[in-house]
Order: structure tokens, then C-alpha cells, then sequence
């Protein structure tokens, strides 16, 4: 039982990943045809809260703290952070890029993440400890294997078929007709800070899951209030109100999903692993995104597979075993620290009923 305690978190950010692979792909099906960023964020968000929130009432209204002001202003800057500008600057920054330049800074939250939970304490590493230097060495051999994912390249493993051949390349010479227009330095600056702000929220959520431990309810106020404020920035950006109407059944399906389980279900998820791990173990697991969405462009779109794409997830997928070996290997010394100290107090208690 304790065995299959310790996996369920990490069952759970596997399958929270997949279902967000299976977004991206949706996503970029959809952005081809022309729809609004901002526009499938607002609908995304509004779809979630309405989906969540009777779960959430009805499910933790016996277990639910009291809402105070102080509840209300911190779900308020979590959707803020967690939700509205982390996609708002990551599509943005997607519009002035490429989608492979994204997911180096995807990837690169993990990392972001452990830097600022150090100072914060949520995270503590003892270099003069063997796990402490494993959850070094696995976040390192992590990022190096979502680097080389996403910079390299290498041969092709695999040979498309002729229509495929025919895709990259009309793609290729499409990124080189657009290439003036794209501005690298900008659009790093908006990855950037959507990384930043993803980064921070996994720190933000474990503050709240003590203050506020309801996955579901704080999850539907996350949307809730993510909602308004992407419908705020909707209407400063997008004055063209034809593009507020989805009108394909692709679109329609797309915001569904994304709203009751990327935006529902995968928050729950991902607040849930938060509680129970931390922010570190939690944003570990997101360059398993590419390594889901490459399989799905194989499989779906009939694309590549390079050799560079392979290494790189290798690497990723040992660099997680490490990590996690690393964190269960702490928790079991920090578990056999106490148990004298446990054994001490209970020795004491006895004799003084004596």
C-alpha cells in the first residue's frame, strides 16, 4: 500500500502531461485555421469553471475552510500567475518564435522552479548528502535531455512517406518567408516570463493548498477569475468580435476538451501533486509534454523521428528516475531520523506515567 502511495503522484503528472500533449496538438490543429490566442484561453477558462464548479461544490463542501478576503485575493493572484499570464506570454511569445524554440523554455521550468523554491525553503538540498546531490544531478541530466529534445536535431531515424516529405517542406520554406518577420529577441523575453510565471505559480499553489487545501474549489476559482481576466484582455486586443465565434467542430471540440480536462482535470491534478510532493517534483514532469506530442506527430501527423529527439528523451526520462530516486531516498533517511526521536519521546511519556 505505501509502494502504490508513493507512484500515485507519479502516475498522476504522467497521465496530467499526456492529456496536455493531446491539448498542444488540438491547439495547433486550431491556430492554423486562424483562431484568436487570447480568444481560446478566455473560452478555455470559462468552460473549466462552469465544468468544476458543482463538482467542487458538491464533492468539498463538507471539507471546505471558510472564504475570507484574504482566501478570495490569493485564488485571485494564483489565476492571475498560474493561468492567465503564463499562457497569455506564451502564446504571444510563440506568435514572435517557433513552436521548438518554445519548448526549451518549457522545458526549462523545472529548473526555474528549483531555484526559486531554495530561497524560499519549500526545497532543500544537502550537497553533502548522496540524495541531495542526486536531486542535483537528475535536475541537470533532465534539462540537458530537454535541451538536446528541443535544439537538436541529428538524422532521421525514421523515413516519411512522400506526403509527409512534401509537408516539411512547404513548412520549411513557410518559416523561411516569415523568418524577417519573426523578432527572436522579443519573443524570448515573452517566453521568458511565462516560464517565470509557471515557475511561480508551482510555489504559489503549495502556499495555498495549506491555506485553502480544496484541489477542486481552488482550482474553479482559478478559472473562474482566469476567465475574466482573459475576457479583460480580450477585449483591448481583439476588437474583431467575428473571431469570438467558433465555428468549426474541430474548435468546438477543442475548447471542450481543453476546458474540463487541461484547465479542469489537469490543475486538480497538478495541485494535488503540489500538496502532496511540492513544486520541485511537480514541474519536473513537464518536458514529458514534447516527448508525448513528438510520439502524436509521429503517429498522427506522419512526422519525423530524428535521432537527436530520441537521445534527448532518453536522457529526460533517466534524468526524472534520478530525481525521484533522490526525493524517495531523502524521505526514507529524513523518516529514520525521526523514528529515534519518536522512540525517545514515547519512552519518556512512560516513564513519567510511572
Amino acid at each position: 500500500m505505501n509502494c502504490c502511495g508513493q507512484w500515485k503522484p507519479v502516475v498522476a503528472m504522467i497521465a496530467v502531461n499526456f492529456a496536455l500533449a493531446i491539448t498542444n496538438v488540438l491547439v495547433k490543429m486550431i491556430l492554423d485555421e486562424g483562431v484568436s490566442h487570447i480568444i481560446i484561453l478566455m473560452y478555455r477558462q470559462a468552460i473549466s469553471a462552469v465544468f468544476l464548479a458543482p463538482i467542487a461544490y458538491f464533492w468539498e463542501r463538507k471539507s471546505r475552510p471558510k472564504l475570507t478576503a484574504r482566501i478570495l485575493c490569493l485564488l485571485f493572484i494564483n489565476a492571475l500567475i498560474g493561468a492567465t499570464l503564463t499562457q497569455y506570454f506564451f502564446l504571444l511569445g510563440l506568435e514572435y518564435t517557433s513552436a521548438t524554440f518554445s519548448c526549451a523554455f518549457i522545458n526549462m521550468v523545472p529548473a526555474i522552479t528549483f531555484m526559486l523554491a531554495l530561497p524560499f525553503g519549500l526545497e532543500k538540498v544537502n550537497i553533502k548528502n548522496k540524495a541531495g546531490i542526486w536531486k542535483i544531478l537528475g535536475t541537470l541530466v533532465c534539462i540537458g535531455g530537454a535541451m538536446l529534445l528541443t535544439l537538436y536535431k541529428g538524422k532521421a531515424l525514421v523515413r516519411s512517406n512522400s506526403r509527409a516529405t512534401t509537408h516539411v517542406i512547404n513548412y520549411a520554406n513557410t518559416m523561411i518567408s516569415t523568418k524577417k518577420k519573426e523578432r527572436w529577441a522579443i519573443g524570448s523575453i515573452f517566453l521568458a516570463a511565462g516560464s517565470t510565471f509557471w515557475s511561480s505559480w508551482f510555489l504559489l499553489q503549495a502556499s495555498i493548498g495549506r491555506t485553502y487545501p480544496c484541489q477542486y474549489s481552488s482550482t474553479a476559482f482559478l478559472s473562474f477569475f482566469s476567465a475574466i481576466q482573459s475576457a479583460i484582455i480580450s477585449l483591448i486586443t481583439e476588437r474583431d468580435f467575428t473571431k469570438w465565434i467558433l465555428k468549426e467542430k474541430l474548435e468546438l471540440i477543442t475548447v471542450a476538451y481543453m476546458g474540463t480536462v487541461a484547465s479542469g482535470l489537469c490543475y486538480v491534478g497538478m495541485s494535488w501533486c503540489v500538496k502532496q510532493k511540492g513544486p520541485v517534483f511537480t514541474s519536473a514532469f513537464s518536458p514529458l509534454v514534447q516527448i508525448f506530442v513528438a510520439m502524436f506527430d509521429f503517429s498522427i501527423l506522419h512526422g519525423q523521428i530524428y535521432f537527436g529527439s530520441v537521445i534527448g528523451s532518453i536522457l529526460v526520462v533517466i534524468g526524472l528516475y534520478i530525481l525521484l530516486w533522490g526525493r524517495n531516498s531523502e524521505a526514507e533517511e529524513t523518516q529514520q531520523l525521526k523514528q529515534p526521536q519518536v522512540k525517545e519521546e514515547e519512552n519518556c511519556n512512560a516513564r513519567s506515567q510511572v
